[in-house]
């Protein structure tokens, strides 16, 4: 059958009729006569353009691929040219090793752990104060290697090993102006703040807590409270002060960084009277940077003096700083040698019910954050990497190391990446690779905020933290003019990921690729059986797999209840599916799956198949059980686009034609409950037991 597109489906799309009327013969005729791989890349290079609606872009690919066996997995949307895969770490590393493929590179990683992360230690240039005798010891199990044996080391050093004239972040809050730090400027700050922790009386063990947005400020503050030999304890200033009490509380924190407020949408929310009600230990108080007076401040490089003017209208409580206060003037600092053992963050788990799990990095951790950033994401010298993120949250501290040891910048923009200054700050600082949450792209498509940058600087994205759409990821792809989409798939506890993707292999919308290089996986079905369906098994050891939690049993946690197969598995608790074509698809949690009409099914696989139904911004899928008993009901939790008239019958039965048309039949919707937005976690996670909680209660009071 000849692939054809018609006038009208191009004027359907939203395209000006010059503009169709232009390029139709040209997309017909390679319609018609090329293969489709070959097809796609010429209208991703020669027609589709990032101005153009997203509907244009869809139509082609789904015409293009419209013949795709399916059944071997969905048609890929980009393809590295062989120069491109010739320029990436992934091949300079298999030239080292004298490998073909990027198949070998792999098993060679998962067969030679050990070679392996030595081999990265070398190539990221860790800074080592004393060196290892030997790079594992496994005499105590694969669940409790010892790295780097011997060794002494501080990982904040190996954050310094670029020119220090070299751009080391560029930052912007929003409504101000982008400013650029050097690497030299960075660590002076960072070691003013390593000298005025001593010079407070702090010692290197004590734990010292950020809560924060992720500025420049707080990168130093980070980098400095790690130099120090201290532990940073990550808290998302997004959270309650209750939930900031716990974390403190958990981590036994001596003291805290913070600032006054914080400023989105052009709003101020209170963060410091948070912590006095959370009654947070001694604190040191930097000033929210409106980017606009402090403009020539930074560009000095004096950026110290940045956050010192407000104590005059701010009342402290006794005993708590100003950040001039504390800053020290001494620029010079030695990085405290430290055991690879010791702990340089307490994390923590989403915690949406219980108390959550408080998970330490140690020194050796990133380096799995450098190595992952370094293969998979492709960072080199001077490229620019942003991640709307926090420091309450891995992808904060990942962010870190994963481009300054890689002696690229660190791109931070403190306001809503869901507004217009989000888009313009990636064009201005010229981002390469850019991370986020796929609900945000969701975001973007459905109010068109992004359309009309120029994002042709990127090479790469990334997306991590939920399940993402085929569709929406698409659209991302489609505004930097098609470029790969790395999915990222791990948690807090290994320090990056375990699945993820490449820029060496042709991209899949959602789609991942890999194990993540220097580990393995296997995917187990409900019997314990090798299967492409199940829950997925981590292989240790790896650097970056967390052996201890401060308030919990880690052996119960990761590894008492899953099976051997003749070799410890780590339990992470993912469902995974690999495909005929050796991809892999993310199917949510083993924790939300549910039992409709006796057949298991993960709360994410509905959900990816009703996010595709127009109208829906997105939904969350939960399972209750009715209080007479029987079997679960399916409830149906819904956000419409602005748009859209909220009829739910309507909505009910469109969203159960879905089901039944690309699920199964016999999965029926119980009830669909219309809302304004779905609760997440500070990770972004649905929290779908809070769902389930507000079901219940409001079933009770009918």
């Amino acid at each position: 059958m000849t692939k054809q597109i018609s006038p009208k489906q191009l004027l359907n799309c939203g395209l000006e009729a010059n503009i169709a009327t232009a390029i139709l013969p040209q997309v017909n005729q390679w319609l018609a006569s090329l293969p489709a791989v070959e097809c796609w890349q010429h209208l991703v290079q020669y027609i589709l353009k990032p101005s153009h609606p997203f509907a244009l872009h869809e139509l082609l690919y789904k015409t293009t691929f419209c013949d795709w066996d399916i059944s071997q997995g969905q048609p890929p949307a980009w393809f590295p040219s062989q120069k491109q895969i010739q320029a990436t770490n992934i091949a300079a590393l298999m030239k080292e090793l004298k490998l073909d493929s990027y198949a070998e590179l792999h098993a060679w990683s998962a067969q030679h752990r050990a070679e392996f992360w030595e081999m990265m230690i070398k190539r990221l240039g860790i800074c080592l104060q004393k060196p290892y005798t030997q790079i594992i010891d496994l005499s105590q199990g694969v669940e409790l290697p010892q790295w780097l044996v011997g060794a002494r080391l501080n990982i904040a050093e190996s954050c310094f090993q670029a020119p220090a004239d070299n751009p080391a972040i560029i930052f912007q809050p929003e409504g101000g102006f982008l400013t650029t730090w050097t690497y030299g400027e960075l660590q002076a700050l960072t070691n003013r703040v390593a000298n005025g922790l001593v010079e407070a009386g702090f010692a290197p063990g004590d734990a010292i807590a950020i809560a924060m947005p992720m500025t420049a400020e707080s990168v130093a503050i980070y980098l400095g409270i790690v130099k120090a030999g201290c532990v940073v304890v990550s808290i998302a200033d997004s959270f309650a002060a209750d939930e900031i009490a716990t974390r403190l509380r958990i981590s036994k924190a001596k003291a805290i960084f913070t600032q006054d407020y914080i400023r989105r949408g052009g709003k101020q929310l209170p963060l410091y009277a948070k912590i006095i009600a959370a009654n947070a230990p001694r604190a040191i108080l930097a000033e929210t940077d409106t980017g606009e007076e402090d403009r020539g401040t930074r560009e000095r490089g004096d950026a110290g003096n940045v956050l010192d003017r407000f104590s005059t209208y701010l009342k402290l409580r006794l005993g708590d700083l100003t950040w001039d206060k504390f800053l020290s003037s001494n620029d010079k600092f030695d990085a405290f040698p430290a055991h690879p053992t010791a702990y340089t963050n307490v994390l923590f788990s989403s915690g949406t019910t219980a108390e959550p799990k408080a998970i330490p990095w140690t020194q050796t951790t990133p380096i799995k954050c450098a190595s992952d950033g370094h293969l998979h994401h492709d960072i080199h010298p001077q490229d620019v990497v942003a991640w709307p993120t926090n420091l309450g949250w891995m992808m904060g501290p990942w962010l870190i190391y994963a481009s300054l040891v890689n002696k690229a910048t660190i791109a931070l923009y403190d306001g809503a990446p869901t507004e217009r200054g989000f888009g313009e700050f990636i064009q201005d600082a010229c981002v390469t690779m850019l991370g986020l949450v796929p609900s945000l792209v969701s975001n973007w498509k459905t109010t068109a905020c992004m359309q009309g940058f120029d994002w042709s600087a990127i090479k790469a994205f990334s997306s991590t933290g939920e399940c993402s759409n085929p569709q929406d990821m698409l659209f991302l792809m489609s505004l930097a003019g098609y470029k790969p989409i790395v999915e990222y798939c791990g948690g807090t506890e290994i320090g990056g990921a375990y699945i993820t993707g490449t820029v060496v292999q042709p991209a899949i919308p959602s789609t991942f690729t890999t194990p993540a290089l220097g580990l393995d996986f296997v995917i187990l079905d409900e019997e314990g059986h090798l299967a492409d369906k199940g829950e997925a098994f981590i292989v240790p050891p790896s650097i970056g797999l967390s052996t201890k939690l401060l308030n919990k049993d880690h052996h119960q946690v990761y590894f008492a209840s899953a099976p051997s197969l003749g070799q410890a598995l780590r339990s992470h608790g993912d469902q995974i599916e690999r495909s005929p074509n050796g991809y892999y698809h993310a199917l949510g949690r083993v924790d939300d799956t549910m039992n409709l009409s006796g057949i298991k099914v993960s709360s994410t696989e509905i959900e990816q198949i009703l996010n595709t139904v127009e109208g829906i911004c997105e939904t969350a899928a939960i399972a209750i059980s009715p209080s007479e008993g029987g079997p679960s009901l399916l409830i149906i939790y819904a956000v419409v686009e602005s748009n859209v008239k909220a009829d739910k019958e309507a909505l009910k039965a469109s969203l159960q034609t879905a089901i039944k048309q690309r699920l199964n039949p016999l999965f029926k919707i119980h009830d669909v409950v219309i809302v304004e937005s779905l609760p997440r976690t500070a990770s972004n996670k649905v929290m779908r037991r809070v769902l389930r909680d507000r079901y219940k209660v409001a079933v009770t009071k009918k």
